[in-house]
């Protein structure tokens, strides 16, 4: 029954990038709404993308963490002669902000995924590396994407835009070349959907919103890559409708075919429903306590700031409270 209902899920996921597509092409056959997509909607969807963020990392800020709760996985530092793991257990600042960037450019954690098989009755633990290989392949393709888009988006083109393009085409195959990070972000959009899909303890525990949020990503990419390969679209119209946004002066493309509305009605979704979804973890990461906090627990008492005053008890008091009801249990008392 169980198994019924996450393909049900999957099967809703695929329905719901089908109606955005669906919502694609019916602009693209109305000129109005292509208007108000390409010069109404990019404005409204940076503004819930901003404002969403925003409040989103001040909520968690907020959030009261009153005791030192890291997650660590090496020796704490304790006795003088005992060695302690300064990168897995951190006990001061730099400690943690090289933690938390082996975490957030390496996938460190994820990097030490393990698996479990029953082989002859008994557990075998082994290493699991293609999750991490996979998701890191995934995550820094497309940081190069986004950064490559900036030529869209400045003039003249920062040299960081230039400069990635130029190194993520060395290998120089095609007219036009073909990109390293459009290959690599596809393989490993594919291999995270179908891990989900296929692996049972994984699709077990997943929800709408995993599916939706990589098929999302992988209608993106793949409209995108159509548009570079295969029906390549006029850069110049391009460059003069996001420069007429970033200008606050937007104009509507003469190129407005269903691939290019479709390409932004899915980047627009994209953008609108990350501050709200899972993708958060994005900005999360940085006020995860489990992650930003030096376990020196053992050098420095912490005392909860958010404790209520409570009266403090000394035995002297409960001896003076209590004294006559001592003797006669034949308790002994240090005062008579």
């Amino acid at each position: 029954m169980y198994e019924m209902k996450q393909y049900i899920i999957i099967l809703i996921s695929f329905l719901a990038i089908a109606a955005i597509t669906l919502l694609a092409a019916a602009i693209t056959a109305s000129r109005t709404a292509g208007i108000v997509l390409t010069m109404v909607v990019p404005y409204i969807v940076f503004a819930v993308f901003l404002i969403g963020f925003v409040y989103r990392i001040i909520r968690w800020a907020k959030v009261p963490v009153p005791f030192r709760i890291p997650t660590t996985c090496g020796q704490e530092k304790s006795l003088p002669w005992i060695k302690n793991n300064p990168v897995e257990n951190p006990i001061r600042t730099w400690g943690v902000i090289g933690r938390m960037a082996a975490e957030i450019f390496l996938f460190r954690s994820l990097f030490r995924n393990s698996k479990t098989e029953l082989i002859g009755g008994r557990p075998v633990y082994g290493s699991a590396k293609w999750l991490w290989l996979f998701g890191l392949m995934f995550h820094v393709s497309l940081l190069v994407v986004i950064l490559r888009h900036l030529r869209f988006f400045t003039e003249p083109v920062i040299p960081l835009a230039t400069g990635l393009s130029a190194l993520d085409g060395f290998l120089e195959i095609g007219i036009p070349t073909l990109y390293i990070s459009d290959v690599a972000l596809f393989a490993g959009l594919t291999f995270l959907f179908l891990r989900r899909v296929v692996v049972p303890q994984t699709r077990y525990i997943s929800l709408f919103t995993d599916y939706f949020a990589l098929l999302l990503l992988t209608a993106v990419a793949a409209t995108g890559l159509l548009m570079r390969y295969f029906f390549p679209a006029d850069l110049h119209e391009l460059k003069t409708m996001t420069m007429g946004w970033v200008t606050f002066s937007p104009a509507l493309p003469k190129e407005d075919g269903f691939l290019l509305y479709a390409h932004l009605f899915f980047a627009f979704t994209l953008l609108a429903w990350l501050p709200f979804s899972k993708l958060m973890h994005m900005g999360g990461i940085f006020l995860s306590p489990t992650r930003n906090m030096a376990n020196n627990n053992r050098i420095r008492r912490h005392v909860n700031p958010w404790n209520a005053p409570v009266k403090v008890h000394s035995y002297e008091e409960y001896e003076n409270e209590f004294r006559e009801q001592m003797k006669t249990a034949c308790l002994p008392v240090e005062k008579e």
